[in-house]
């Protein structure tokens, strides 16, 4: 749907919506059409596994239909994580990798995730999946400390991303379209270890769209210790790409390689990549 006859449409249905609301039967009708979307839900099956995932609304079709696509340099990472290992999701939004993690390796997974409208779709696909002894839901955001901060969200659509604690700017350190935001607490990773008790992690897969180098410098001693990370950075970011690299190297990991989907080529995410680091052997 192209940008013209997009906000005709919403408009559109809005109006059909508004009237609906007017009478009993319309109401009835509204509520039955969000229970059924919210109960819609896509097979997937990638490298034996089983999986399957709510898809009330277009932005969820897509993250399912492309699971295998999208980001495969992710779930090669993810397969090479051993058995059993402590995975830290930071970002999970709705769930997909925490989910893969979980019943692929075996991980114990720790799912942060701070936007209300998208916990509900995480806590259905971990229950969807059988995994609710292996994922953990820490609804709140990561960030350099403790704080009372806000969550500034540029949409309030289920499985939507783009938002940041404490900041005003997007993955790009462009100004956010900032369309809703609430205010709440945050927490550096080693507060995670220290005050929730949370289990320190093997891995980490960091994806929150903008404020990773904050969260980096908040979680020196837990980054000492770590085996390994997925990060998402963008290059032309720059104060993002050089404060990440810097705090991953002061901890002692290495660069592994960087890499992104054929689908972000030429697109406004072509300078985003998947960045792999590791903490070599000592043997």
């Amino acid at each position: 749907m192209n940008s013209a006859i997009k906000p005709l449409a919403k408009s559109v249905i809005k109006q059909i919506s508004k009237a609906m609301t007017q009478t009993s039967f319309g109401r009835k009708i509204l509520e039955q059409t969000i229970c059924v979307a919210i109960n819609e839900t896509w097979d997937i099956y990638h490298h034996g596994v089983d999986l399957e995932f709510c898809v009330p609304n277009r932005i969820n079709y897509f993250r399912a239909e492309t699971f295998s696509t999208k980001e495969p340099e992710t779930l090669e990472w993810i397969d090479s994580i051993p058995q059993g290992s402590v995975l830290w999701d930071i970002g999970a939004n709705v769930g997909l990798y925490s989910c893969y993690a979980a019943k692929a390796r075996d991980c114990q997974v720790f799912s942060f995730e701070p936007s209300v409208f998208n916990l509900e779709q995480l806590a259905r696909n971990i229950f969807l999946n059988k995994v609710t002894t292996k994922v953990v839901i820490i609804p709140l955001p990561l960030s350099e400390n403790l704080s009372f901060n806000t969550l500034n969200m540029s949409s309030t659509d289920w499985g939507a991303a783009k938002s940041t604690f404490g900041q005003d700017y997007g993955h790009d350190g462009q100004p956010l379209d900032k369309i809703f935001e609430l205010h709440t607490i945050g927490l550096s990773m080693m507060d995670g270890v220290k005050l929730l008790k949370i289990p320190a992690p093997d891995y980490i897969k960091m994806d929150v769209d903008g404020i990773e180098h904050l969260i980096l410098k908040g979680g020196s001693t837990v980054l000492q210790n770590l085996k390994g990370i997925l990060i998402e950075i963008d290059e032309d970011f720059r104060k993002q790409s050089v404060e990440s690299t810097r705090y991953l190297h002061e901890a002692g990991l290495v660069l592994k390689e960087k890499r992104q989907s054929d689908m972000f080529t030429g697109s406004a995410y072509m300078t985003v990549y998947n960045q792999i680091w590791h903490r070599p052997s000592t043997s």
